[in-house]
């Protein structure tokens, strides 16, 4: 049976709606859900003693429902069709004597002015406002101006509809600007979910007299799992945030009926502060075999962790996913901004939102389970924040990571899941520790460095690397005698200062364009300045130029580890300016005829990236390259004679032979850093 109309404009009019009524029968027709959905949020707007007027009443059951239970009797209900009109006042008269059915236009009411405390609407204006044609309009104005009009101040407009972008809009702009507050709540389910996919939401408008002037407006929504209203800017972010929300519900919908090709993420928002508390990842295993017990798992990623391989790329999640053995994982980072209780505080918190993306196929009440790295939440203490207007917002932060290492992280918010620079924090000795327990318990002060850094520990494979290309300098002796050594980008300084540390005759320029990261670098991460050691704080660009201009061929090793601060090109690290080909001759007219020049490159794309190596290649006779492994990074050595060319035999003994002779008694050495391992993967370009 063919019900809906042969074009949108019909929903306007009482023909289509008689003939629609007089097909249906007696079945009722529930715009967007049923009382039960409904009831919570009709109980805060309508008192048992108000006058309700519903406008386009159709033959839904809401009104009745509304009487049977007591929420309110004195129910006046219209519809332009004079068949549904008929109909329910035959199904409801005897049973219901103070409820009326009455055959009346909404644009065109015969009710005095200020007659009723609430006009109930339930899919009305979705239908007249199906588009936003000039004569549509004027029906909707005519429509809102009607409601107005029949309202008594301090009255409600309750407005039931699927709120899309133009109707919302429309509906929040007209009452605002007549000086109403108007509300939006989120309703807990969407009624029949074969028919609707979409959330159904209720418009509360509150009439108020119109103040003359520019009255601040007061718009809000409230989401179907809190009470309190969240305060919104402007109409655009009102429509913004319930567009959200629609688009969560598709999700919901879409990944519940089939398997995930790709990886989905999301952020659930803390309910006070709107700032997002958890982000998500959806990853499905499609050859993990479906069993009773292993459809879905929670998987709590440790504070301070989500940064690692495992947990911060979307291979490494898929190996986490086909290791767990389930056949959809859900991974949840924690954010730093926001504080955890416990993992049961977690997992309290996390129940009722996470079932919403479980898989097809999951058994009704089965409980899922909640998996972590040794079954707590990480630590993470936020030591240090603030704002450079170089680098923008950046936090020091300690982390416990794998077993019971402590590490100082600094981040940069603009890109929050990339470490910048880490360092190994010391265990405290025995006397400090004792000291400690002597003292007052408490918490120890965010602003103090806490622990000792680790300067015999490079946490970053590719400094490591970066280290090793040393080995690519010529010379008879296993460690070098003077070395004259320029690092460009300092973050929180453990390149520099290792070649500094174990190259005992080596003189080490850093040059960093941010004054804030030479002040983190010191007071957080143990750097320090002396005869061997000077930062230059200026554009390595200008510092590099200058340099070719004065005193070329200077440098037995140049270090480039600069970050991009521009996010929308494909390359992180270095910007685009430091690989262009008249400044990479600058780079190499400093540097010695046997030195080295090495590189941290990160780049996405794949066409840009070939294209910086061709620039090399011209540049440079002698390029060698090397991937570091789960990383994006490749780090790139470039010397300017192809006579410096060793064959990989000769590069592992000088290898060995420098690592021997770094590794001094009394100075400590991480047994897992082997120069020659670092070289084993090197590759000539």
């Amino acid at each position: 049976m063919e019900l809906l109309p042969r074009s949108p404009g019909e929903f306007g009019s009482a023909r289509y709606w008689d003939r629609f009524f007089r097909q249906r029968g007696q079945r009722p027709f529930e715009w967007y859900g049923a009382f039960p959905e409904l009831c919570p949020v009709l109980h805060k707007y309508v008192r048992p003693r108000d006058k309700v007027l519903v406008v386009g009443c159709g033959n839904s059951e809401l009104s009745e429902q509304m009487y049977d239970v007591g929420m309110c009797e004195d129910i006046v209900n219209i519809d332009i069709s004079d068949a549904v009109i008929r109909q329910m006042q035959e199904r409801s008269g005897s049973m219901r004597p103070k409820m009326s059915y009455l055959l009346m236009d909404m644009l065109h009411m015969d009710f005095p002015d200020a007659h009723f405390q609430v006009v109930l609407d339930k899919g009305t204006l979705d239908a007249l406002l199906t588009d936003e044609e000039e004569a549509t309009i004027a029906k909707v104005d005519q429509m809102f101006a009607e409601i107005s009009r029949v309202l008594q101040v301090g009255g409600r407009y309750l407005c039931v509809s699927l709120a899309q972008a133009h109707v919302l809009k429309k509906a929040v702009e007209y009452f605002s600007q007549e000086g109403w507050v108007v509300r939006v709540h989120q309703v807990a389910s969407s009624g029949d979910k074969q028919q609707f996919v979409l959330p159904v939401f209720v418009y509360v408008m509150t009439k108020f007299r119109k103040i003359p002037g520019s009255a601040p407006q007061i718009l809000e929504i409230c989401p179907e799992e809190q009470d309190k209203p969240m305060r919104m800017e402007s109409a655009e972010q009102l429509v913004a945030a319930v567009k959200d929300r629609q688009h969560y519900a598709l999700l919901c919908s879409q990944i519940s009926k089939t398997p995930c090709r790709e990886q989905v993420s999301l952020d659930l928002c803390d309910k006070q502060s709107g700032k997002p508390r958890y982000t998500l990842h959806v990853v499905d295993s499609p050859l993990v075999k479906p069993s009773r017990d292993n459809h879905f798992a929670i998987f709590i990623i440790p504070q301070g962790r989500e940064t690692e391989w495992l947990f911060g790329t979307e291979e490494g999640r898929r190996q986490l996913a086909a290791s767990a053995g389930f056949v959809r994982l859900l991974t949840v980072a924690l954010h730093r901004e926001q504080h955890y209780e416990s993992m049961a505080g977690i997992q309290a918190e996390l129940s009722g939102k996470v079932m919403e993306l479980a898989p097809p196929g999951v058994p009704a009440r089965q409980q899922v389970p909640f998996l972590s790295v040794g079954g707590d939440i990480g630590v993470r203490t936020v030591r240090h924040c603030d704002t450079s207007p170089l680098s923008g917002e950046y936090v020091v932060e300690d982390v416990k990571g794998d077993g019971s290492c402590y590490f100082r992280r600094l981040v940069f918010l603009r890109n929050r899941n990339v470490v910048q620079s880490e360092a190994r924090l010391l265990a405290p000795t025995p006397l400090q520790g004792q000291k400690k327990r002597r003292k007052e318990k408490k918490k120890p002060s965010p602003t103090e460095p806490l622990g000792a850094i680790d300067k015999s520990y490079l946490c970053c494979e590719h400094h490591k690397a970066m280290v090793a290309g040393l080995c690519l300098l010529g010379g008879p002796d296993a460690l070098p005698g003077e070395l004259a050594v320029l690092v460009v980008g300092l973050g929180g300084g453990s390149l520099p200062l290792f070649v500094h540390d174990y190259f005992s005759q080596a003189r080490v320029a850093v040059v960093e364009i941010d004054p804030s990261m030479l002040e983190v670098a010191t007071h957080w991460f143990g750097f320090s300045q002396g005869d061997r050691m000077q930062v230059h704080i200026s554009d390595g660009l200008d510092y590099v130029a200058k340099l070719a201009a004065e005193a070329p061929a200077q440098y037995d090793a140049i270090m480039f580890d600069v970050d991009s601060k521009d996010l929308t090109v494909g390359m992180s690290c270095p910007p685009p300016a430091f690989v262009e080909k008249p400044f990479l001759q600058k780079v190499k007219s400093i540097l010695k005829p046997e030195g080295v020049f090495v590189l941290n490159l990160v780049c996405r794309d794949a066409q840009l990236k070939e294209s910086v190596l061709a620039t090399l290649r011209d540049v440079f006779p002698l390029l060698y390259a090397r991937r570091i492994e789960g990383e994006v990074n490749e780090i790139l050595f470039c010397q300017p004679s192809p006579e410096s060319r060793r064959d990989p035999a000769e590069l592992g003994v000088h290898a060995r032979a420098l690592e021997g002779a770094l590794r001094q008694p009394g100075r400590p050495w991480d047994s897992s850093y082997v120069l020659a391992d670092m070289l084993q993967a090197v590759h000539i370009l």
